[in-house]
């Protein structure tokens, strides 16, 4: 069936206007995105297509071309215009994050810089630099590292934080895994980053492991300490 021969309350245009986008089902606004089915299949079904390629609609973030034209009827003018459009949403709802700001809890970390690497599925290493009233300075993602790692050197953050005339800072990374327990390897590079804060005088506040959701700090967990 073609999608003009469904009823209009099953049209997923129409139901936009009538119900609202907040009330259109995944399908529908896939299906508003991608405009046209093929000769063989309307547009629903094609989106349905592209639903059952992921796990959760929050894999569509990582998605690419190649795995969406790999889908029987979605070429790749509708794979850009998805990608696209995905873009600009994760754009959107990005926050501007503004230097200046207070970040004196772990939560409020948590809250402004997970967006940044939480649902990226590599690890990735973000460096928080604040001054002596523990207001932000700068920020950067300065490692990108493997599906289970991310490489990072002491020295290299430090180098950044002292450029910055940083008084502190805080380091958060991702586990594309989506479990935040610490590995060995995270800790000892904890570790070993505290010992090159006491050194030069610019303290680690704290190590944030997220998914995006949900963070295990070091500081709170381990040493019942606070931000």
């Amino acid at each position: 069936m073609i999608l003009k021969d469904l009823p209009t309350s099953e049209k997923p245009r129409e139901r936009l206007l009538k119900y609202g986008a907040l009330y259109l089902s995944n399908e529908d606004l896939i299906s508003i995105i991608l405009r046209t089915g093929t000769k063989n299949q309307n547009v629903k079904v094609l989106s349905n297509h592209v639903l059952t390629k992921i796990r959760s609609i929050s894999d569509l973030n990582n998605i690419s071309i190649a795995e969406l034209t790999s889908i029987k009827g979605l070429g790749k003018v509708k794979a850009i215009t998805l990608l696209a459009a995905i873009e600009l949403g994760k754009r959107v709802f990005t926050k501007e994050i503004e230097g200046g700001i207070l970040l004196n809890n772990t939560d409020l970390v948590h809250q402004y810089f997970s967006h940044l690497i939480g649902s990226k599925n590599q690890e990735e290493l973000l460096i928080i630099l604040l001054d002596n009233k523990k207001r932000l300075i700068n920020y950067e993602i300065m490692y990108k590292g493997t599906s289970n790692s991310a490489i990072a050197s002491p020295k290299e953050i430090y180098y950044y934080a002292i450029k910055e005339n940083a008084a502190a800072l805080i380091i958060m990374h991702n586990h594309p895994s989506g479990v935040i327990l610490p590995s060995e390897e995270d800790y000892q590079f904890t570790k070993n980053l505290i010992e090159t804060g006491n050194i030069t005088g610019i303290p680690v506040l704290d190590h944030l492991i997220t998914n995006g959701k949900e963070y295990y700090s070091f500081f709170k967990e381990m040493a019942n300490h606070e931000v």
